[in-house]
């Protein structure tokens, strides 16, 4: 399960993430003091947490440490989806809300997302998604949502 960062963890995550490169203790502090006081030592304290905890990984440089994240934000923010997904007795229920919840934009994004997925399945073997031609090469009569010639030839096709 992960643990949703702390609020400042989260100010120094988004600085880090952001800039996508090692970052030493006095850039991230100095970002920091444009938005509110804080002292070096709170920051190298948070820093070092974030490296234990095993969001950032650090390398010593000189008397300092240069620190760069050890995954990207969308990952970050799919485990959270994720587990929070998880906790629910009903997933498909929880999933009909948070689509009413989600703005054109956000669903036109999951559209995507999933036209994606559908060219990458985890599991070679599962059924083709709806609307996809079979494997054996037969319409299935769902609607064409476009596709993407990956240069891959599915498993039990021929080219």
């Amino acid at each position: 399960m992960v643990r949703q960062l702390g609020e400042l963890e989260n100010a120094i995550m988004t600085r880090v993430w952001r800039w996508n490169r090692p970052v030493t203790v006095r850039e991230v502090l100095l970002d920091l003091q444009s938005e509110r006081e804080i002292a070096y030592t709170t920051v190298m304290t948070v820093l070092d947490k974030l490296h234990r905890k095993g969001w950032l990984r650090r390398e010593r440089v000189g008397r300092a440490y240069r620190y760069e994240p050890v995954s990207s934000r969308e990952a970050y923010t799919a485990a959270l989806m994720n587990d929070a997904w998880a906790t629910g007795d009903n997933p498909a229920a929880a999933l009909v809300h948070f689509f009413g919840l989600m703005s054109p934009e956000q669903r036109e994004a999951l559209r995507d997302a999933l036209r994606v997925a559908a060219l990458f399945p985890s599991d070679p073997a599962a059924d083709p998604p709806a609307g996809d031609s079979a494997a054996d090469g037969t319409d299935t009569g769902g609607p064409d949502t476009g596709s993407v010639d990956t240069g891959e030839t599915p498993p039990g096709a021929t080219r």
